[in-house]
């Protein structure tokens, strides 16, 4: 493990004049607590100083947080960055592009770091290049701590601890949502979508050098389209990067049971509704294809727009989960506000508070929240408003039955 110097400040939010940057930013302003040390970083000093102006009214004691000039494409201004934090949080995307120097900066600083990355292929390169960098230096590398993966993580970690030990578990997570997309968001998705092949070919260089688990059984229950009476309602499988987080923290402790399988589904009113949203995804990733079609899309996706406060109020999820092992079948639920960008800067935050405070087990590397925070984060995210709540049955929810916007 890497000596290292006593850091200036608890955390420093990465790219906070950006649209989930700025969320990040007022959570952190309002919440209450004990106090601790934080800075602002981003390229932009003027605009960083407009974000200290509106943070200042939230909490007077702000009007003279600190600002770090930093820039992802300037891996001196990284180092520093690093150097100066307990913990980093990153909201600068599209990641596969811009968020490989701060993690490689954080990993041999021995630097703890979240982001909240829904890239699948960002995430196996970091751990392919800095996993092993990370475990030597003391650093948490930990990826997809928004919506993208926290609820279907931890969810999977609570409903697991809620079925005996030792046995064969087979868990199903069921994802409903209603929110809108901001431009940021495009912005990532479409960069995902359009290097479909290089994803693939480094889940598959992931696999090969990290293995499999000796003695257990980690995989897929191979889910398919279908209509489930329990939930009244048609799921879809889900292929984001939730499931694969999942399986790998299942990877990483016993507890998920000898043999483990888990199935991630989108859940749906009617089959209009799922031909609607499917049509939409297909085209985006046609028109992710198309250079002069993805080099239009990147320029509306302005990373500053997003869903007004207004919007934001309106929205929520639920991540139900069935959990059968041992003979016995537990139903969970996960459930909050807005996914994407509310309950996004919430998770977020909390994740690196959690990193920065909480009594945790050492497990440095590049690791999944589940696998570092468990628990900890759980209890964190109860008390800013998340559900975690075992049910009696699976009878459809209260809330409608509706979809996030795309």
């Amino acid at each position: 493990m890497v000596t290292k110097i006593k850091p200036a400040y608890d955390v420093v939010l990465f790219g906070a004049s950006g649209y989930t940057g700025k969320l990040v930013a007022q959570y952190l302003a309002r919440r209450g607590g004990k106090p601790f040390s934080w800075a602002l970083a981003g390229r932009d000093l003027r605009k960083l100083e407009k974000i200290r102006d509106s943070l200042s009214r939230i909490n007077p004691a702000l009007d003279h947080i600190p600002l770090i000039e930093a820039n992802s494409r300037d891996a001196e201004s990284m180092q520093r960055l690093a150097r100066a934090a307990r913990v980093v949080i990153s909201t600068v995307g599209p990641y596969i592009t811009l968020g490989e120097p701060l993690v490689a900066a954080c990993a041999e600083a021995g630097t703890d770091y979240v982001d909240l990355t829904g890239e699948p292929e960002f995430v196996d390169r970091m751990w392919l290049r800095y996993h092993d960098i990370a475990r030597a230096s003391g650093a948490h590398i930990v990826h997809c701590c928004g919506f993208d993966s926290v609820p279907h993580d931890l969810g999977a970690y609570f409903t697991v601890r809620q079925l005996p030990e030792g046995v064969p578990i087979k868990l199903e997570g069921f994802v409903r949502a209603g929110g809108r997309m901001s431009g940021g968001t495009l912005s990532s998705a479409v960069t995902a979508m359009s290097r479909w092949r290089q994803m693939q070919d480094t889940r598959k260089e992931r696999r090969s050098k990290e293995g499999k688990p000796v003695d257990r059984k980690i995989g897929s229950t191979h889910p398919r389209l279908r209509y489930d009476r329990q939930l009244q309602s048609w799921v879809v499988p889900m292929p984001t990067v939730d499931p694969l987080i999942v399986l790998r923290t299942a990877s990483c402790d016993e507890r998920y049971g000898s043999e483990f399988r888990y199935g991630h589904y989108l859940q749906m009113k009617n089959l209009p509704m799922m031909a609607a949203i499917g049509g939409g995804v297909g085209a985006l990733a046609l028109a992710s294809q198309i250079g002069p079609v993805r080099k239009r899309l990147m320029a509306l996706s302005s990373k500053g727009y997003g869903p007004t406060k207004a919007e934001r109020e309106e929205g929520w999820f639920s991540v139900r989960f069935i959990g059968s092992g041992g003979g016995k079948t537990v139903y969970t639920e996960v459930s909050g506000g807005d996914p994407g960008y509310g309950e996004t800067a919430k998770m977020l935050a909390e994740s690196a508070l959690c990193l920065a405070f909480d009594r945790l087990t050492r497990r440095p590397g590049v690791q999944t929240p589940a696998h570092v925070m468990g628990e900890a984060l759980i209890k964190r995210l109860q008390a800013a408003g998340i559900g975690f709540n075992v049910l009696e049955s699976l009878q459809p929810c209260a809330l409608p039955l509706r979809t996030a916007e795309a």
